[in-house]
């Protein structure tokens, strides 16, 4: 967004017509799955790629019906802040904390004005679809508490 490229050309996922033959799963041994992995501490991306590379099950969507994420709120499990906003609020941890040691680092503080305005922007559209409370603010020395946990 902030760099000089022009976007990534062709990137999607390839569609897929339904659940391959070759995976040996159930819907239930799937969930069960990515509960256990939720309880061990992974994030929905990292067990996305765990189902991937150590399961073989390419895509949990047409499998379950459903995303992985809705899977683990159905449970009782899903992370409080989307993942998206949750890494940018840990670069924008670890950015003020480097400005701070390093206040004339004018490259740095620039990034982390960029990492601001794109957590702004996300809350927004979040608060908008209902994932965040209406009265959710990004503040910076809270954010810190929320990482250090």
């Amino acid at each position: 967004m902030h760099a000089r490229k022009k976007g990534r050309s062709k990137s999607k996922k390839p569609e897929s017509m339904g659940v391959p033959e070759w995976v040996g799963y159930t819907k239930d041994e799937v969930e069960e799955i990515i509960v256990k992995l939720s309880k061990d501490g992974h994030s929905p991306s990292k067990i996305g790629l765990i189902l991937r590379d150590q399961y073989g099950i390419p895509d949990v969507r047409p499998l379950l019906g459903s995303k992985l994420t809705k899977v683990l709120a159905k449970n009782g499990i899903a992370p409080r802040l989307p993942e998206d906003l949750q890494s940018l609020i840990n670069k924008a941890v670890a950015l003020r904390v480097h400005v701070e040691k390093h206040s004339h680092d004018k490259h740095n503080k620039r990034g982390l004005h960029l990492v601001e305005s794109k957590i702004r922007r996300l809350t927004k559209y979040y608060k908008k679809s209902g994932k965040l409370p209406e009265d959710w603010r990004y503040d910076p020395e809270k954010a810190r508490l929320l990482v250090s946990k």
